[in-house]
């Protein structure tokens, strides 16, 4: 059987006392409240209907097969103060997720939020990946930018990150590059904050040299790699300017972008502009542009319709559909394998 596989979804859809649970908790990490706040969890009944009338429904409805599902990435957070908050938030979200790929285990796969914080270091970060490792999650979402659009921590090239890539590559997961909450009056979270982080974050790789400290690890760079695409001769005449490799040999072995881009000429310019072998499918399900699309009648994040568009072959359509995901996740392929998918 051929799956398609969406390796970008949020669990999006949480009742509202996970949500009354983190604005308490938020309020005591900032001083604001005095009490401790007790997280009530989510009854098993309530998370499995949860999923079946949001996220499973348009999985079907959408003609996908699986989702690698992680916490919302808006609600990270990783600007709140307190190592133990973050700790605690990133364990209770996490766990949820898991419990979610446990009640549909042939429909999703686990990807782990991480405890990262704006002047924290990374002992509690990898101690979380390894954590969710062992409880069958194959992948994790890493923050460049913790502190919400003031980029206070050290460009991903920076050998500050490197315990953390070094323990990604001993687990075999990779991360995709995925900012949370923005502080800025003037970025716009989904709108600019997330777009800019993917751009910031493909122009550090360029400056730097990590893939070449880590030639086994792998980054995904969502919502298509930013502005990356659209202006990739200025990337190229900057990697000459740089006196740096080619952008295939510095960077496009070990990076890849997803299709979470929201109209056909967008994903067209992808497809023309980046090789097969470096595109993920992905969607954002449930994620930030939940609007009917006017011109089309359709949704604007149902991306499977604009890859449908395209004119590949059988080879291609299989590669971005599911096989860069088994290879980019090499636990979710041996999941996957050990369901017999």
């Amino acid at each position: 059987m051929s799956l398609i596989i969406d390796c970008h979804g949020h669990f999006t859809t949480e009742p509202p006392e996970h949500h009354a649970f983190r604005t308490a908790q938020v309020a005591y990490a900032e001083g604001k409240s005095s009490e401790q706040p007790i997280y009530p969890g989510i009854p098993d009944r309530q998370l499995h209907d949860i999923i079946e009338a949001n996220q499973l429904k348009i999985q079907r409805e959408r003609g996908s097969h699986v989702t690698l599902l992680s916490p919302r990435a808006s609600g990270m957070g990783h600007h709140v103060p307190g190592l133990a908050v973050a700790k605690e938030w990133s364990q209770l979200s996490n766990d949820n997720v898991g419990r979610i790929v446990d009640m549909f285990p042939d429909n999703f796969a686990a990807v782990c939020q991480l405890p990262q914080t704006i002047d924290g270091g990374l002992s509690a970060v990898i101690g979380e990946l390894e954590r969710c490792v062992e409880n069958g999650f194959v992948g994790c979402n890493l923050n460049p930018d913790p502190s919400g659009g003031r980029w206070s921590a050290p460009p991903i090239y920076d050998p500050w990150w490197d315990p953390m890539w070094e323990a990604m590559v001993a687990l075999q997961v990779p991360a995709m590059i995925h900012v949370s909450s923005s502080c800025e009056r003037c970025l716009h979270m989904t709108g600019a904050h997330y777009i800019n982080a993917d751009t910031a974050v493909f122009m550090q790789l360029i400056q730097g040299d990590l893939f070449e400290r880590h030639p086994e690890l792998k980054l995904i760079i969502p919502h298509g790699g930013g502005a990356a695409p659209y202006h990739w001769g200025r990337y190229r005449g900057l990697s000459i300017m740089l006196e740096k490799p080619s952008l295939d040999t510095h960077l496009m072995n070990n990076l890849y972008f997803d299709t979470c881009v929201y109209h056909q000429a967008g994903i067209d310019t992808l497809f023309n502009v980046v090789d097969v072998k470096n595109i993920l499918f992905g969607s954002e399900l449930l994620g930030a542009v939940k609007a009917i699309d006017p011109e089309t009648g359709h949704p604007f994040d149902d991306t499977k319709r604009y890859i449908d568009h395209l004119v590949l072959d059988d080879d291609q359509r299989h590669a971005v559909f599911e096989g860069n995901a088994r290879r980019v996740y090499p636990l979710l392929d041996k999941r996957l394998r050990e369901r017999g998918l």
